[in-house]
């Protein structure tokens, strides 16, 4: 694979269309899981059935961010060799690096208690298991994937491509199903805030949408995955890699609209307590659209949840690999990772509520990430003939922007009342 992806960059490999790009496709894949993680189940079934179509224009503006960002995220690695934690650490004082590194722990943690919790009450709801035994099947399933790096890039790649499908194939048959209005989504796609509740699963999507520990990731999938020569061979490779991003960010997108888009045609206005829980919509969903949108909904919550936890875990061995040069075995981290969700579980909270706050968690721990990489994709010393653009520079401060403006509006919001 590597072979055949060096010919292409070389100019030596005759084949056009897929067989060209396919072996470029996979890093932004990958990183993709975390753009339909449960995290992004709580908030977009939430949105639909409390606000309707209203918060579709979020997803939308939320998945171009992600396109942008997971690019030059990318980039990085292309240009750099170096992933955007190492980056950090070579150029920043040791104080802030320590900072850094403490706070994307914590993002990493709520990221991965939103996806733990989400696989486990699938496995609840397609099993009728307890939710403890539900863990602890998501933890030996994500140990086996975690298992599959050690056969090298590929094999991982195509296992997390497999579970992106299901979730795909399992919102198509939801979207046919709940058949929403298709003159009723537009209005969506106009900006407007339903109240200071909509502003608070406005930044959940934004959190569950944009992830702060796969912006770190995704440098380090890129990061010598494909060896270059010469600038003419990173220009082409960056170039592949955008086709990667678009393609797996955009069926992200349209993945999340699904959800949201469903929730609403269900549930939105018709007067069902507590629709936005997850075991609720899914116990709802039988007797509205038939038992097999329940199963898919199940479905896809679990292949969300299992894939997701398993890249997690990968970008906290890259958060603190790069940060602090410490490596700790994957099994270790995995199961320091699990702790959070089973006192959650253990506790008797609600998985939904922990999903959504988690999600607010992380939408504050994206600026924190996107501001270095913003910074470093500027240097030229940095990123030679793949430094960005001004037009690229100006969109991606207006993203953090609007990202750290919506924070700041939620904080305002939650203590002035």
């Amino acid at each position: 694979m590597t072979r055949r992806a060096q010919a292409v960059l070389s100019g030596q490999h005759g084949r056009r269309g897929l067989g060209r790009v396919l072996p470029f496709l996979g890093p932004a894949v990958v990183a993709s899981v975390a753009y339909m993680d449960p995290g992004n189940f709580a908030t977009n079934i939430q949105g639909g059935a409390q606000f309707g179509y209203a918060l579709l224009w979020v997803i939308l503006a939320a998945n171009l961010m992600a396109m942008l960002i997971q690019n030059l995220s990318a980039k990085l690695g292309i240009a750099s060799g170096r992933n955007l934690p190492e980056t950090i650490r070579d150029q920043w004082p040791r104080p802030v690096v320590w900072f850094y590194w403490v706070q994307a722990e914590i993002v990493a943690m709520a990221t991965d208690l939103a996806e733990f919790l989400g696989a486990a009450l699938a496995i609840h709801l397609l099993t009728g298991l307890p939710l403890i035994w539900g863990a602890a099947i998501t933890g030996v399933v994500t140990f086996w994937l975690l298992t599959l790096q050690r056969r090298g890039f590929r094999p991982l790649e195509l296992a997390i491509g497999a579970f992106v499908l299901v979730i795909g194939v399992a919102y198509l048959t939801q979207f046919v199903l709940a058949r929403p209005a298709l003159s009723a989504l537009g209005p969506g796609f106009v900006p407007s805030f339903p109240g200071p509740e909509g502003v608070y699963l406005a930044v959940g999507i934004i959190g569950a949408t944009v992830m702060p520990h796969v912006i770190y990731l995704h440098s380090a999938l890129t990061q010598g995955r494909i060896p270059t020569r010469n600038d003419e061979e990173k220009r082409r490779l960056s170039r592949l890699n955008r086709i990667d991003v678009v393609v797996s960010m955009g069926l992200a997108g349209l993945i999340n609209m699904s959800m949201l888009a469903v929730a609403a045609a269900t549930f939105y206005g018709k007067n069902i307590e507590d629709a936005g829980n997850l075991e609720t919509a899914y116990q709802t969903l039988t007797p509205l659209l038939g038992p097999a949108a329940a199963v898919a909904f199940a479905t896809a919550l679990l292949a969300s949840g299992l894939s997701s936890s398993a890249v997690g875990t990968m970008a906290g061995q890259v958060i603190m690999q790069g940060f602090v040069r410490f490596t700790i075995p994957l099994w270790l981290r995995r199961t320091v990772t699990m702790l959070p969700a089973f006192v959650v579980i253990l506790l008797g909270l609600d998985p939904t509520r922990v999903l959504v706050l988690s999600q607010v968690v992380l939408s504050f721990g994206v600026p924190f990430a996107l501001v270095p990489l913003l910074l470093f994709t500027a240097r030229r010393d940095l990123m030679g003939v793949l430094v960005s653009r001004p037009l690229v520079r100006a969109a991606g401060w207006l993203c953090a922007a609007v990202i750290i403006g919506l924070n700041a509006y939620l904080l305002w919001e939650t203590f002035s009342g």
